[in-house]
């Protein structure tokens, strides 16, 4: 079911939202709680009810497992949490890696290993690095014992079940486990709608528009030339951002419908004048997971400067294999821990450089990096890099040739505008309103940080959500269902 759709906006939403309370005003704690566990369960399942049996197991698997991680000895504690992880590593790798080893199996030893073709469970790798965050944090005596039913909701709860963020049990399950969280809040409600507008705004309105010129530029047209390889880019760079963004948005509107607060996610990513500024701005709760639970367990920085480039380069790559199984998302993470290695590197040196520059430097990597994030293939990435770098050929509007003719000579040429990725005009005026917006404006936890009751955010509200309604034309799914 997606946020972004009719039968969850009027129909389920309201329906979990009135039970859920109603229950928890009678005093029917328990129960409340075993309604919201099976309603973010019916959530999960809409899409493919075969795959219920494995967030159930794994969620009954690492619960067991993290109780028994506590108060038992050290050597004992040590072996569990191996198992638990390798376990749960197993699970993620079998159903999302399978065919990406035996591809390369077989391209290696020139072998013909019948692929798979295993349906990716949704979820699966938030609601997997989630559980093995619980683990860790058990090992290390952080967590208090809850019962399962607060740990299944902690787990399944549907507005960050399927993208994130990706919570702490510290953060999470105390707030469930308090009766503050069990009476209705007008405030949070009001303020969760005007956050869940944003969202829903962003992707509806903002992304999916953005999604036409991407997907006809990586997809679908066979070459690009200059400006519509460069505008294709741009495209999906605004469209990852509004639609993966407009997702943590609703997650935590509809969160505070609930009185539970989800961690901030998005910080301006795109405002960031270096790398290491845009990774603690960009999916802040997975920088936050490869921080604490694979760069600092590598070494982090206190083994020496070529083992810090190392830990970000490992930590990177995986970062990069986390989110798919293909050489392009591997060779994407490459490229993220290389940047950031340079750049801590640069700042060894007391180097010093404009603020303008960086934010300049910075923009344009995140932009061609995302072109290996987005290709399906090798090929398809070649395409775009080779058209953002000319090899194609420049063509510029035919109503500009009677003023810049005399650049016919270098080789430029005149004629149809982004035809090949279906653009036009509108094209570049949202890529210029997409600009703005992310230079200009407050961004949404900002906005929330603010929220008052009055008649401007109720006005808002209400456009966001109209407009954005009356666009639900046709089922979009969000990005990150892919990872």
């Amino acid at each position: 079911m997606l946020f972004n759709s009719y039968e969850f906006i009027f129909v389920f939403l309201p329906v979990t939202f009135f039970i859920y309370f109603y229950l928890n005003k009678k005093k029917l704690t328990l129960a409340s709680k075993g309604f919201l566990v099976f309603a973010s369960l019916f959530f999960y399942s809409w899409w493919n009810i075969d795959y219920l049996v494995i967030i159930l197991v794994s969620m009954l698997f690492n619960y067991v497992l993290g109780n028994s991680l506590i108060g038992e000895d050290q050597q004992k504690k040590k072996f569990l949490l191996t198992f638990g992880i390798i376990s749960n590593l197993l699970l993620l790798g079998y159903f999302k890696y399978s065919d990406f080893l035996i591809e390369n199996f077989n391209l290696t030893f020139s072998t013909n290993i019948s692929l798979l073709h295993l349906a990716l469970p949704l979820a699966i790798s938030f609601f997997t690095f989630q559980q093995i965050a619980y683990l860790v944090d058990s090992y290390r005596n952080e967590t208090k014992e809850y019962d399962f039913l607060n740990y299944a909701v902690f787990v399944t709860f549907f507005p960050q079940l399927i993208a994130g963020p990706i919570v702490h049990h510290k953060e999470m399950m105390p707030q469930f486990a308090s009766h503050r969280t069990k009476k209705m809040n007008y405030y949070n409600i009001s303020l969760g709608i005007f956050i869940f507008s944003i969202g829903i705004f962003k992707k509806v309105v903002i992304a999916d528009n953005f999604s036409l010129w991407a997907t006809q530029g990586f997809d679908v047209a066979t070459t690009l030339t200059f400006l519509e390889a460069w505008f294709c880019s741009l495209a999906y760079t605004f469209q990852l951002y509004f639609d993966f963004s407009g997702y943590t948005d609703m997650a935590i509107g509809l969160s505070l419908l609930f009185n539970i607060k989800l961690p901030i996610n998005f910080n301006s990513p795109y405002k960031a004048l270096n790398i290491q500024d845009f990774w603690r701005r960009w999916h802040i709760t997975l920088s936050r997971f490869l921080r604490d639970y694979i760069y600092i367990p590598l070494g982090g920085n206190r083994k020496g400067s070529v083992r810090t480039y190392s830990n970000l380069m490992a930590t990177f790559i995986l970062g990069g294999i986390w989110h798919g199984a293909g050489w392009t998302f591997i060779f994407w993470g490459f490229l993220h821990g290389f940047a950031l290695a340079i750049h801590r590197f640069w700042m060894r040196l007391g180097f010093k450089m404009w603020r303008w520059l960086g934010w300049f430097i910075t923009f344009n990597f995140i932009n061609i990096s995302w072109v290996f994030f987005r290709a399906k293939e090798w090929d398809d990435a070649i395409k775009v890099l080779s058209g953002m770098l000319g090899f194609n050929g420049v063509v510029l509007p035919s109503a500009l040739e009677a003023k810049m003719g005399f650049l016919s000579q270098f080789g430029i040429e005149f004629g149809g505008f982004i035809g090949n990725i279906n653009g036009d005009y509108f094209t570049l005026i949202w890529l210029m309103l997409a600009f703005i917006m992310i230079l200009s404006f407050k961004n949404s936890m900002e906005k929330m940080e603010e929220f008052s009751l009055n008649l401007k955010n109720l006005l808002w509200t209400s456009t966001a959500l109209i407009i954005a309604i009356l666009s639900l034309n046709k089922a979009s799914e969000f990005l990150y269902f892919n990872f």
